[in-house]
């Protein structure tokens, strides 16, 4: 390996065992007090917590705008063209190296960690609401016409499209590259090493690798809290059972509780099996929807969904000149701001379970099927929900009250809605415990220095930390505590997205390198 590459860095090198965890030192001990300090003021002042996190998120969003939407394009940008570059041909992992999981098992363990939580709450919820007009319309449409319905269904799949899917790309192949090609630590901070060098194992990487557990746990936190309102909103809805900070919290210690289960048992026997379960429930449910809801709006809605996306897709990802800006800040960029604050967390799942894959194979997996798949689900419950929306029938009808409600709205006007209704609470659950596990492998690895499987106590403690954070913040600051804690987690996307950029380059870097003096045709003829 040419001399650049060589770095007498080895996983573990700073690490001490105690507690029968193995701990990254200064990155374990830093984000945990950092977590500490956040989580203690929360609970003491939630309501001037939030004043300060509104606060930040609001001034990252207002001044920052062009960077995320710039940062949002370039990625997008970048991942196509290394599906037809020479490096595409690059197998992760080296050339004799093979995938650890099926393809349909790997589809399911990136959809589950990526987006699936997030589709459950806002699929029905965000069409219904730029329809409606309920927090702005995309490029001003005009709200509750058929062009606004064409409109709002575009932009919900600009949301959840390509740039989101980029984001996490860009990061999963970062880390899979430069740790199972490069022998690098599986941390946030291996991206740098082309640019870094030595300096990537210093203060540098620390505080890389410190932000990361700070975007990833907050991130993660915030989820739980929306999570569980939808999950306490479906059960109040089918059994009477009262939807308040009790029965949110009680959803969490028992999430908490089957997610450290999970985590146990390792990826093979938890989160892949949990994501293939998660799959076929949720393949259920959305051929059911297809089927018994208005099948012929569906796929009308489908294909509107694909044309509007096509044509709006530069207008929307356009930040010069914008008029819609209730739509454009409130929706756009505070979007890219989340997945980005998220994409530590899903990119280094995503780098964990893909080795064997070639580039052009990861990039097509993460970046268009996924695409496809979100086109077809937003296609059905979008539709049927704008359906609905568009006819009168129904809560919907009246735009968006309670977001957590809005799917079970939609499917109160479908036959055997109390069936659904079931399968819908039980998907968010298991979307709940999926992302759980997979965000703390994350954590445990980047708090370990890299390693692949951490000790069984270091999972055990941080996926339990998931749960305590945000059940105590949702029960001792409620919905404050709560926007504070997605507050936070969004302002931590500003600084994520130049270390994003800077990722690109890093890249490009390695798997040149790559090309030329291990896997390209040239490096393979030398003697």
């Amino acid at each position: 390996m040419p001399a650049r590459y060589q770095t007498d860095y080895q996983v573990g090198q700073d690490n001490t065992q105690r507690w029968g965890m193995d701990i990254h030192h200064p990155v374990f001990w830093v984000s945990a007090i950092l977590i500490l300090i956040f989580v203690m003021g929360t609970l003491m002042a939630p309501g001037p917590a939030k004043e300060i996190f509104d606060g930040a998120k609001g001034r990252s969003i207002a001044y920052f705008d062009w960077l995320f939407m710039v940062g949002g394009n370039v990625f997008v940008l970048f991942c196509l063209a290394l599906i037809f570059l020479p490096v595409s041909r690059i197998r992760i992992g080296g050339v004799d190296a093979r995938p650890e999981f099926s393809t349909l098992s790997w589809f399911a363990m990136l959809f589950a960690a990526g987006m699936g939580i997030g589709l459950m709450f806002w699929s029905v919820a965000e069409p219904t609401a730029y329809y409606t007009n309920w927090a702005g319309t995309p490029l001003n449409v005009a709200a509750r016409t058929p062009a606004g319905a064409d409109a709002a269904l575009g932009a919900t799949m600009f949301h959840w499209g390509l740039h989101p899917w980029a984001i996490y790309a860009v990061v999963g192949l970062s880390l899979a590259f430069f740790s199972y090609n490069k022998g690098l630590p599986l941390t946030i901070r291996s991206g740098f090493f082309p640019l870094m060098k030595g300096a990537t194992w210093g203060w540098f990487g620390h505080a890389i690798d410190v932000i990361a557990v700070l975007a990833t746990i907050f991130g993660l936190a915030t989820s739980f809290g929306f999570g569980a309102r939808q999950a306490a909103s479906g059960l109040n809805f089918l059994f009477g059972i009262d939807p308040g900070m009790a029965t949110q919290v009680a959803i969490i210690i028992g999430v908490t509780f089957i997610a450290v289960i999970s985590v146990v048992r390792g990826l093979e026997g938890g989160v892949k099996l949990l994501s293939n379960i998660n799959m076929g429930l949720a393949a259920i449910l959305l051929a059911f929807v297809i089927i018994v809801g208005p099948t012929i709006a569906i796929l009308t809605a489908m294909g509107t969904a694909a044309t509007s996306y096509i044509e709006n897709i530069i207008p929307l990802s356009n930040w010069i000149g914008r008029e819609d800006d209730k739509f454009f800040h409130g929706w756009t960029v505070f979007y890219w701001a989340w997945w980005i604050s998220w994409s530590p967390f899903v990119g280094m799942f995503i780098a964990r379970v893909s080795k064997g894959r070639t580039v052009r194979e990861f990039l097509i997996a993460v970046l268009l099927v996924p695409t496809l798949v979100t086109l077809v689900w937003m296609g059905a419950f979008g539709g049927s929900a704008l359906e609905q929306a568009q006819h009168e029938i129904g809560a919907l009808a009246k735009g968006i009250g309670e977001v957590s409600l809005a799917m079970f709205q939609m499917l109160e006007n479908l036959p055997l809605a109390n069936i659904t209704s079931f399968f819908a609470i039980t998907l968010v659950l298991i979307f709940f415990i999926t992302s759980s596990d997979s965000g703390s492998l994350v954590i445990d690895s980047i708090t370990s220095g890299g390693q692949l499987d951490a000790p069984v106590p270091q999972r055990i403690f941080w996926a339990t930390m998931e749960g305590v954070i945000a059940g105590a913040l949702l029960f001792g600051g409620g919905k404050d505590a709560l926007g504070a804690l997605q507050a936070a987690a969004i302002t931590v996307g500003l600084p994520f997205t130049v270390v994003l950029l800077v990722m690109c380059i890093g890249l490009y870097m390695g798997l040149a390198h790559e090309w030329r003096f291990v896997q390209g045709p040239k490096a393979r003829e030398k003697p």
